[in-house]
């Protein structure tokens, strides 16, 4: 059986951990987090040095998720996509914070991926997306339509990309 690779890039564990803090300025204390596309579950494990109290759950189309599991980088795994209709039954409404970064596959339809996200987030709760720079308008369109509010925006670099857009919105309490 083969683990999770333990090895994160500085780089990538600067970006993980600023993502965590934009987080923590917004929502101190999360009961339960997702992790789209987690992979090897990197980022929740960085991130739970600021939340050891959050329990974080990953989804990825691999088996690397659940590999992450058994290294117990998140507490439960998913295999799968978040546009699938199981995934998004289980666990609608069950997140205070999801998180969609950059490192992940590219998305082949942002608006799909966007809106069964956000049936995954509790009312009120956090959205933070990383997106390429040609996607954030676009992105941004989409929250507002959904009744989100973006509280932060901000630019990062990233290694294959000249840099990338995060931003974080808050579910509306009262979003259909």
């Amino acid at each position: 059986m083969t683990y999770p690779s333990t090895h994160v890039s500085a780089r990538d564990r600067r970006r993980h951990l600023s993502a965590a803090h934009a987080v923590l300025r917004l929502l101190p204390e999360p009961e339960s987090w997702l992790d789209v596309g987690t992979g090897d579950a990197h980022f929740p494990r960085t991130a739970r040095e600021l939340f050891p109290y959050t329990s974080f759950d990953g989804l990825d189309p691999t088996p690397r998720v659940s590999y992450a599991c058994h290294a117990e980088r998140v507490e439960e795994a998913f295999v799968g996509h978040v546009t699938d209709p199981h995934i998004t039954t289980i666990l609608r409404g069950r997140y205070d914070v999801v998180t969609l970064l950059q490192h992940r596959t590219p998305v082949t339809d942002l608006r799909a991926e966007l809106r069964a996200a956000l049936t995954l987030v509790r009312r009120g709760g956090l959205l933070l997306v990383e997106t390429q720079p040609a996607q954030s308008p676009a992105l941004c369109t989409q929250l507002d339509f959904h009744g989100c509010t973006i509280l932060a925006r901000s630019r990062h670099l990233l290694g294959q990309f000249p840099y990338t857009h995060r931003i974080i919105a808050r579910r509306a309490p009262s979003a259909p």
